[in-house]
């Protein structure tokens, strides 16, 4: 499979119709799939997609892994869903498809015929394809909308024209858990994650297990919870806390494993967030909670006792524990109403 077109080079200009003739797709629609030419088509432009909640972009800070474009699934209304150019995108890897990028750049001398900047070419960061946050759409109503994470494959094309700008200021949204639960994947996606078995597979899983069992539970105590989005001023990356329970002013945050890396990497997490809640107007009084797939070691334990961080661990048994004793101490700030901890023992050694 090439990664390139033969006559394109990240940085060249180019019509829809140069681009069909050499990658396929359809002559209209912001993701196009060709089946014979084995390429998914993205279009992004910057400037008018924001009516639709689009916020396309370069993020500014690279991670260890390398540089992350940030992409809006399709939708202009409503919850966005993986169907249609959705579905192709999060399909690509499974289809043998390869994901070409395209911005929005002007249009030819003496016409109204669009071009656009060819970026490079892409694929699904593998820990994190996706990520799931509020915008509103062309209704001026608030919904989900599914933003890509695409890691270049090879060269490409970036300008600081096509990174995503900072938040001007601090805001919070907490967005509601939805009673038909999380967003689905198609099953062949799924049973592609599955047969993985990478490390960062299995955490990932591991997290997202974590956070369902504990959803469910929050959901029987009839609890108010979501999940929280945190633009920060300066910043161009939207920080999220994927479990908040409203309730009882408790965040949580998944661990991919009981190994210290993994418990530090949450534990940073947390900070992070925390910090930022309580530094807007009157602050928000939290409970920070660790959710880990196994008891972690004494030491780390201690480390989280430091920072006023909780433990809620799986047992031998499969069910969510709550550690409690001397080196446990999750209150950090303000008054916590309480939630009642699964299986909680009185005292662990």
């Amino acid at each position: 499979m090439t990664t390139f077109p033969s006559s394109f080079q990240p940085g060249d200009i180019r019509t829809r119709a140069d681009i069909r003739k050499e990658l396929g797709g359809s002559p209209q629609g912001g993701i196009t799939p060709s089946v014979e030419k084995k390429t998914v088509v993205l279009y992004s432009d910057i400037g008018p997609g924001g009516q639709y909640g689009y916020r396309d972009g370069w993020l500014r800070e690279e991670d260890r892994f390398g540089p992350v474009f940030e992409y809006t699934g399709a939708g202009p209304r409503g919850n966005q869903t993986f169907v249609g150019g959705n579905a192709s995108i999060l399909r690509h890897a499974v289809e043998g498809r390869i994901l070409h990028l395209f911005i929005a750049h002007g249009k030819t001398p003496g016409s109204d015929t669009k071009t656009h900047r060819y970026i490079g070419a892409f694929e699904l960061d593998a820990t994190k394809p996706y990520t799931v946050r509020q915008a509103r759409g062309q209704d001026k109503k608030k919904r989900d909308v599914i933003v890509f994470r695409l890691r270049p494959i090879g060269a490409f094309f970036r300008s600081e024209a096509d990174m995503i700008p900072p938040a001007k200021k601090t805001t919070v949204s907490f967005i509601p858990y939805r009673k038909h639960g999380r967003l689905d994947e198609p099953k062949e996606v799924r049973d592609a994650r599955q047969r993985d078995i990478s490390a960062a597979t299995v955490a990932a899983r591991n997290q997202e297990g974590l956070v369902a069992d504990y959803e469910k539970a929050l959901s029987q105590r009839q609890h108010n919870f979501g999940r929280l989005e945190v633009q920060v001023r300066d910043i161009e990356e939207t920080l999220q806390a994927s479990l908040y329970d409203e309730s009882a002013h408790t965040l949580y945050e998944p661990a991919g494993s009981a190994s210290r890396q993994a418990l530090k990497d949450a534990l940073m997490q947390l900070m992070d967030v925390s910090r930022h809640l309580n530094s807007i107007e009157n602050g928000m009084p939290l409970r920070c909670m660790i959710l880990t797939p196994g008891l972690p070691d004494q030491d780390i334990r201690q480390l989280l006792t430091l920072h006023n961080v909780g433990i809620i661990y799986r047992d031998e048994s499969g069910n969510l524990t709550e550690l409690q004793g001397t080196d446990h101490n999750p209150l950090s700030g303000g008054t916590h109403r309480g939630i009642p901890c699964l299986d909680c023992p009185a005292h662990l050694n």
